[in-house]
């Protein structure tokens, strides 16, 4: 059965940390592209940090520079995203997604229709 499993959320004031974490289970993250996307209330789904597990080449969207590295531990199949300087507008539920990258050239994909297998989600609350 495959499955992501994010976990790590949870309450935090404005300007602290957080470490989430998404861990494989059926599947290795073998040529795989792996990423975050986080959804707000009465929003769409964001693409946030992206990463790639051959090379380790990382995708950031633009409304979170610098912020949020991912990172990636390829023995365990876990995928991680650093969340710094967190601010109440980071309130959403943080949701990781992979696809299978075979001979294709990612250079980061943004929508999460375009991965084929996705979690549940964690959520991040972020009070001022």
């Amino acid at each position: 059965d495959v499955q992501l499993q994010a976990s790590g959320g949870g309450l935090v004031q404005a300007g602290g940390s957080l470490r989430l974490s998404c861990a494989a289970s059926g599947f290795t993250f073998d040529n795989y592209a792996i990423g975050w996307f986080r959804q707000a209330p009465g929003k769409a789904h964001e693409g946030i940090s992206f990463i790639r597990s051959s090379d380790g080449n990382t995708y950031y969207a633009d409304s979170v520079p610098g912020r949020f590295p991912i990172s990636i531990n390829n023995a365990k199949d876990t995928v991680y995203l650093q969340m710094n300087s967190l601010k109440p507008e980071d309130t959403a539920v943080y949701l990781c997604a992979a696809r299978f990258l075979g001979a294709y050239k990612y250079d980061g994909s943004w929508y999460l229709g375009e991965y084929e297998y996705w979690g549940q989600g964690t959520l991040v609350t972020v009070s001022s």
